[in-house]
């Protein structure tokens, strides 16, 4: 019987895409993807997420990268310009699941303890939860199991009563090794149809 629904934040309620300020940048897409892909790469971003420092993380590109500085600079220095809509349709599955007082939700995501209060202050969901995890709070994030065991102890969730929402498959993986039930989200409309599947909608 599930009880509580824990849901990732970025690619699921929220979207977040750093190409949105960086098209202001470049002019030529295939150079902003080689950055992105070499230099301002998803494993030092996640670094932030982790704990590190947006200063620290900036500085280390920098020595590797001087002559991109000015780029790198603009990661953080203008990170708000990244931060899409929300995606609304996820939203609406979320209140429903909300107003029908059945399940406590939490959310648990990857964000760097710098940044996330950016977006808690612009989306208003976000005030609905029973609780937020964030890993740049915490410092350490998924798929690591322990970051999924703070949400559980914090809040005293059973690992086989909890739904974990996520559209990263490592992440899924990783809280299924715990027990946690999971549905890999990859729209909203494939949401709704497993939670029905599931009888939690």
């Amino acid at each position: 019987m599930i009880t509580t629904i824990i849901f990732d934040l970025g690619a699921v309620l929220i979207d977040w895409n750093p190409r949105y300020m960086y098209r202001t940048i470049f002019e030529d897409e295939a150079e902003m993807e080689k950055f992105l892909a070499e230099i301002t790469t998803s494993d030092w971003n996640e670094e932030q997420d982790a704990g590190r420092t947006l200063h620290e993380g900036t500085e280390i590109l920098i020595q590797q990268f001087p002559e991109h500085e000015h780029h790198i600079r603009a990661f953080y220095g203008r990170w708000d310009e990244m931060l899409g809509e929300a995606f609304h349709e996820t939203v609406e599955i979320f209140r429903q699941l909300k107003e029908s007082g059945k399940y406590k939700i939490y959310a648990l995501t990857n964000w760097s303890a710098e940044t996330f209060p950016v977006a808690f202050e612009r989306f208003e969901f976000l005030k609905w939860f029973d609780g937020i995890v964030v890993s740049g709070e915490e410092k350490i994030r998924k798929p690591t199991p322990e970051f999924y065991h703070i949400l559980l102890d914090r809040y005293n969730v059973k690992p086989r009563e909890a739904l974990f929402i996520d559209d990263n498959y490592r992440n899924i993986l990783a809280a299924e090794k715990i027990g946690i039930n999971c549905i890999h989200f990859t729209s909203a409309e494939q949401l709704e149809v497993e939670l029905k599947r599931l009888s939690v909608f």
